[in-house]
């Protein structure tokens, strides 16, 4: 599960300094912060840890997630292969 970026905590610009027009700041932010995670997945009945843990800010596919409202905050739930990619 994770806590969506809103547009305040999106870069309009990146590390390298390609800024990001406003047209693009107007959707949904898919970035988030991880906030709770599983104990791992099944695979060939082995489990095999996420690679992802609480606290990771990720960028996430725009598509790939569950929008649920929990205490009046809105939050995602997705799987980890709609995770693009974890920001340093």
């Amino acid at each position: 599960m994770l806590r969506p970026f809103d547009a305040s905590e999106v870069s309009e610009k990146t590390a390298s300094g390609i800024i990001i027009p406003d047209t693009v700041s107007k959707e949904k932010p898919e970035q988030g912060e991880v906030i709770a995670v599983g104990d791992g997945k099944w695979l060939d009945g082995k489990k095999i840890p996420l690679s992802v843990k609480v606290g990771d800010k990720v960028v996430f596919s725009k598509y790939g997630y569950d929008e649920v409202k929990y205490k009046g905050e809105e939050y995602y739930i997705l799987k980890e292969e709609s995770i693009l990619a974890v920001i340093k």
